[in-house]
Order: structure tokens, then sequence, then C-alpha cells
């Protein structure tokens, strides 16, 4: 059953070696009753914690039922102890804060039987150790002969085929500890015990055999009676995994039983939810009403009576939206393309002149023109800015006569296929300028901006290459000069192409944004170079347009200008805008109220610090909270270590303590809530908590609530992970 061939195991204490046993060899087996004496210290203990699994020994082998366990790890001892030890400890090994009734129950529960199944059977075995009538008192208010007979019980109630006991009767008066011995050499018929006994005279009219130790050392190996040997190797006792409502049900349990330890986890997760909810509600009432009044990083255009909108089927509007819409209450203006209000449009040209600002409609303008007057072709534009702003007063006569560009958002460079004419200036109190001007010059500026916030790839013989703004290269363009389904080149593509010619090659233009996706299958009609790009394309800047792929108007649309698929609209009162944005809503659109976006310049700033300062929080609530439960948990080591002295896994062990900290981390924050929620019906009034209440959300306390959560588990992990890393004995008498 059990062979130890030179099996030794030594002790490491600060550099000190100290030996537990040494080359001890012993074989035993099925029916025996060994009981193994010795002076204290000799290592009588110590073999049976290795005879145990409980700990490892450092040499020689063991082997059980002919296998050797060397190789062991601790989860193969676990799964051993499981199925064949049943403990009775010198110190009981008692849970303190369960009655006798759920101490025997315990070990049942752990291997995997109901608790419905196992009411009768434990309480039979409270009544074959005389203990009835305390089934129900807590182990901790029994005396030291009460808690042995417990401890029998329990390993009784496991059924294991080997029973080892570490001086069961030492706390028993003379009559219990007869009636003991007697039941213990019952059960070794059936089964293999050792005991652990100074009284050898006690123990002597039963036992089968007696080993003797000193020293660390067996003296003598004694045969006191002749037993039949089961050579049958299947002794193990078969075991289910515990349920998953045994294990919330010991979880539970374990949370309530020690009110002094639940009351101190109580307030140690008070107080970890008190602090992240007053922290984070902080932060959220500042935000909001730094928003109030402020700015969008987005948007340029930050009016708080601004509601920016596209459908929820991702289509683009048509002239039919835009008039239902227009029939809503308390809309003041639609402002088709919206795009326009947000970006800063570039304009430079003779003598050094450079203009950047929002552009408008000409219709927009209601101010009186200081210079000039209203624009008429299609090319004209008016300049609006501060009066001190040296290009408008000192050189505005030269600013209206000069030939102005457009900046090209395709790559930077400068359109000149459009020349600008300043015709009016307007002055303002703001010292950003803005440009005003007609329809068509507003859609050609709108097109020219919407590819930017396209995706777009070119497939050229069978390689991919990205069109961005950053380079000319593979930079679609549109040209009057080209055909519709054909694109021009640059000529040093050539090398790519066979024969370096790549006329008539084909060409794929991809193109996606968040609305759509769209390809061009193209042909290569003609290539171009510094000496023939003017005459094919009109073009002079041969350094500023070199890679460059250049394709027909029509086809350019197709690809980024497919329609208006985000427009905004404006309110006449800012007040009723949340009206306005349900109304939007039903109709089909998804809408987004600026006044909701607002930022002030110290903001981000602000966030910034409050996302470090509530990180920072979280991680020393997490340490300091773990330093502090790790000291009230400590208690708890003689309960786990105990768990898995009877069989269970360290993965049970730890689950049970994830469930402890789980159910007082939800007791507590649902507690907590319950306190809002009186807060919010006036029935108590702390003006800390109205201000969580008025600035979290739904959504924030579910934040909070996941990181308490997380905190927990992790809690959890850490601690087990630290409690459990040793063996069972290590871990009982360790410090953690």
């Amino acid at each position: 059953m059990i062979k130890l061939k030179n099996v030794s195991k030594f002790y490491y204490n600060k550099g000190v070696i100290a030996s537990g046993f040494t080359k001890v060899n012993l074989e035993f087996n099925m029916g025996e009753f060994v009981a193994i004496t010795g002076e204290s210290g000799s290592g009588k203990s110590t073999l049976l914690n290795v005879i145990s699994g409980l700990d490892s020994y450092e040499e020689g082998e063991m082997y059980i039922n002919g296998e050797e366990t060397s190789h062991y790890s601790e989860k193969d001892f676990e799964d051993y102890r499981r199925k064949y030890i049943g403990n009775i400890f010198q110190n009981f090994n008692l849970v303190n804060s369960y009655s006798v009734y759920q101490n025997i129950e315990l070990v049942l529960l752990l291997n995997g039987a109901r608790k419905k199944d196992i009411k009768q059977q434990v309480l039979e075995l409270i009544k074959k150790v005389d203990l009835y009538k305390f089934r129900n008192t807590k182990v901790s208010k029994l005396s030291g002969g009460q808690k042995q007979r417990v401890a029998i019980a329990r390993a009784l109630a496991k059924n294991t085929p080997i029973i080892i006991a570490d001086e069961p009767t030492g706390n028993l008066d003379s009559k219990s500890a007869v009636g003991i011995i007697k039941l213990l050499s019952e059960i070794a018929k059936d089964k293999l015990v050792i005991i652990v006994t100074h009284n050898y005279e006690q123990v002597e009219p039963y036992i089968t055999r007696k080993i003797k130790m000193h020293d660390g050392k067996v003296l003598e190996d004694k045969v006191i009676k002749k037993v039949t040997i089961n050579d049958d190797k299947n002794h193990a006792i078969s075991y289910k995994n515990i349920t998953f409502g045994n294990k919330l049900r010991l979880g539970l349990r374990n949370t309530f039983n020690i009110i002094p330890k639940f009351l101190l986890l109580f307030a140690v997760y008070l107080f970890i939810t008190v602090a992240l909810m007053g922290e984070y509600a902080s932060f959220k009432q500042e935000e909001h009403q730094a928003s109030v009044a402020g700015y969008n990083y987005v948007f340029q255009e930050a009016s708080p009576n601004r509601i920016v909108i596209n459908k929820k089927d991702r289509t683009p509007f048509t002239d039919d939206d835009f008039k239902q819409i227009a029939k809503l209450n308390n809309i003041k203006s639609i402002e088709k393309r919206d795009i326009l209000l947000d970006m800063y449009v570039h304009i430079s040209g003779d003598n050094n002149f450079y203009i950047g600002g929002p552009v408008k409609s000409i219709d927009s303008l209601s101010d009186k023109l200081a210079f000039g007057r209203l624009p008429e072709a299609d090319n004209e534009i008016v300049i609006g800015g501060n009066k001190y702003d040296y290009y408008l007063s000192e050189l505005k006569d030269e600013l209206m006569d000069a030939d102005l560009y457009l900046a090209d958002y395709s790559y930077g460079g400068i359109d000149k296929n459009l020349k600008l004419k300043v015709v009016g200036i307007v002055y303002y109190d703001d010292y950003q300028d803005i440009i005003y001007c007609g329809d068509k010059l507003l859609e050609q500026i709108n097109n020219n901006i919407m590819k930017e916030y396209n995706y777009t790839r070119i497939l050229f013989m069978n390689n991919y290459y990205e069109s961005n703004y950053y380079s000319t290269y593979f930079n679609v363009r549109p040209n009057k000069k080209v055909s519709p389904g054909k694109v021009i080149v640059s000529s040093d593509l050539n090398w790519s192409c066979e024969y370096e010619n790549c006329i008539n090659k084909n060409l794929k233009v991809e193109v996606s944004n968040i609305y759509y996706d769209d390809s061009l299958n193209l042909t290569i009609s003609n290539t171009y170079n510094r000496n023939n790009m003017n005459t094919l394309l009109g073009i002079d800047d041969y350094d500023q347009n070199n890679g460059a792929i250049f394709i027909s108007e029509s086809d350019y649309n197709r690809l980024f200008n497919k329609g208006i698929y985000q427009s905004s609209v404006f309110v006449d009162d800012d007040r009723e805008i949340d009206t306005v944005v349900k109304d939007l809503d039903k109709l089909g659109y998804h809408p987004l109220a600026l006044k909701n976006t607002l930022v002030t310049d110290e903001l981000p700033i602000i966030r910034l610090v409050k996302t470090i300062v509530t990180i920072i929080l979280v991680f020393t609530l997490f340490f300091i909270s773990y330093f502090i439960i790790k000291i009230i948990l400590k208690s708890r080591n003689v309960y786990f270590s105990t768990i898995r002295m009877l069989g269970g896994t360290r993965k049970i062990s730890k689950q049970l303590l994830i469930i402890e900290l789980l159910a007082v981390t939800n007791l507590v924050y649902f507690l907590f809530l319950g306190f809002l929620y009186l807060n919010s019906l006036q029935v108590i009034n702390f003006r800390f908590v109205n201000d969580m209440i008025n600035y979290l959300k739904f959504s924030d306390y579910v934040i909070l609530y996941l990181i308490l959560i997380g905190m927990s588990y992790l809690i959890s992990i850490k601690y087990a992970k630290k409690l459990f890393k040793n063996s069972v004995i290590k871990t009982l008498v360790e410090e953690v």
C-alpha cells in the first residue's frame, strides 16, 4: 500500500538545516493497526505528515500502490489525500467558528456530496463519538476531549482507506481513550490505521505493529499480531467535485461566521467604496461645471445651439430630409455641409499673404462691409477679421488686388487651378478670420475636404499603396483632361511594369469611411513626366505633383462626393435643445447636442490630472486594502489549511476565499446604493451624497461596481497565491 525507501525529511530555517527523519525504510499494508512511538522530537509527527501527503520529502522514494511519488506535484498530493487519507490531528485542526455538525459535514461537501443527502450520515457519526447533544454547538466552546472526538468523527466521515492519527487520545480521559482505540482497531480490519502515541500501554492490546523512533531514525519495527494483507490496490475512494452550490454555501458561511472579521472587512470595503465614489463624483462634478461654458476640440463651431446629425441608416441626406427637419419646432437654420463649420480653410498667394479660418456661406453674413462689395462671381470671397489684423488693415488694398489660391487638402499644396479674389472686408472683435463665399465655391471646398475623411489605397501590380495627406505618391486627384475610367500616373511607376511600360495596365482605387466602401477599376491611359505634365494635365508644378494619380472629375466625385452624410441643426433656444434632440431621434437621426460636449481650456489638464489621481487612488486603495485584509485574513490560514488537509484543492480553497470577499464587496456596495437612494428621497440628507446622486449616471455606477469587484478579485488572487505557495504544513505554520 505505502512503502518508504530511504526517505529523509529536512527543514531549512535561516540557513540552518535540521533533520525531521533520515533514511526511513517502512512498508504499510491494509488491515494493519500501526503505533509509532518515541520521545518528542524523534520525527513521529513529521513522518505522519509525509505519509499523509501534507508535507514533502527531500530524499529517497515513497511509493503509493507501487507508484513513485517523488515527481508528485502539490495537485497530485491533493488528489492522494482526497482519495486515501483521513487525518486525526493532535491539535484537532477544526474550524472553530463551525458547529460540530458543520465540521463533519464539511469533509463530505468537499467531496461533492449534496447537503440534503448527508444529514443522517453526519448525525450517526456524531452519535458514534457521543456528541449528539453538542451537534449545533460551535467547537470553540468544546473541551479538548470533545474536540478530539469531533476530529475523529470527521475522519470517519471521509471513509478513506488510510487513517492517520497524531495522538488521537491525548486529550481524552482514560475511559474515552479506550473507546476511541477500540473504534480505530475495528476500523483497521478494513483499513490501514497509523497512530502516533506516547501512551503505548494504552494501545498495546489493540495494535498489530509497533514502530519506535529516535532522533529521526527507526529503532524498532515489530509485528505484534499478524494480519492478512489485502493485495488489492483498488482501495481509493471515489468522489465528485464539489458542487457550485456547496462552494457558494461555504463561501457565504465563511463570510458571516466570524463577526469581528466580517465587520473589519465590511469597514475596509466601505472605505474603498466611499473613497472611489467620492473621488469619481468630484471629478464628474468639476467636469460638468467646466463644460457649461467652453468649446469642443473636435467641433470648432461649438455653439450651444448646434446639433450635429446623421441618419441612423447611414445613408446620405435628401432634400426631403432637410424639409422634414425644417418643420420641427425650435429650428433656426440647417447647415447642410456642416463639415465646413469645423474646418480651417487656408488661402495664400502674392506678397506672402496667408489667411486661414472657417468658411461660411455669404448668406450668413449680416454685418456691414467695412470695405469693398459682396461676391458676384464664383471665385470671389469676403474676408472677416479683426480691424487690427495687419493684412486686413495696413495691407487691405494689396490684399484685395492680389491673386490668391486655395490650399489643396489632398497634399497640403496650392491648387492653382482655382484663382480667388478678395472683393470685400468686414471687421469683428474676434481675432479669427472668417471666409465668406457663394454656394459654388462652398461645394468645391467641401468636396476637396471630404477626401481626407476617407481611407484610400491603390492596388497596382498586385501591391497595395496607401494614399494619404503626407505624400504626393499615389495621392488621388481630379483632373479635367482625364477621361472617365482612365488614370494618368507618374512615369516613375514604369519600373514596376513589364518592359517598363504601364500604359493599359489596370489600377484599382479603394475608398472606405464610416458610411460606405467603394472601389473603381481604372486603366492607365498615359504616364506623365517633367516634360509632358503640362501638356497632359495642364499642371506646371511637377515637383509638387509628381507621384499623384490623376482621374476624371466624374470618377473622383463618384468615389469621394457621394452626398451629404452629416449636417448640423441650429436651434433658437438652447434651453429646449433636449426636446429637439428627442424629435430628431424619433425621425431616424443620430443627434449630438454640442452643448453637452463643451469643455474649457483647462479641462484636458484637469481630466488628465484627475485620471492620474484616480488611478493612483485605485492602486493605493488596492495595496492598503490588501495589507489590511491580509492582516484580517491571517486568522483564516488555519481554515484554508484545514480545507486542504481534508482533501480540498488549492483551487477550491481559492474559490472559497474569492466568494467570501466578493460577498462582502457586494453587500457593502448595494447597501451604499440603498443609502444613496434614501438620500434621493430626502429620508436622509448629506451634501456629499447629493453630489454623487447629481453627477453619477447609471453607467458610472456600473464602472465603479466593476472596479470594486475587480479589486476584490485581485486581492483574493494575490492573497491566495501567497497563502498556497507552500505545502499544507508550511502554510499552516508560517506567517502569510
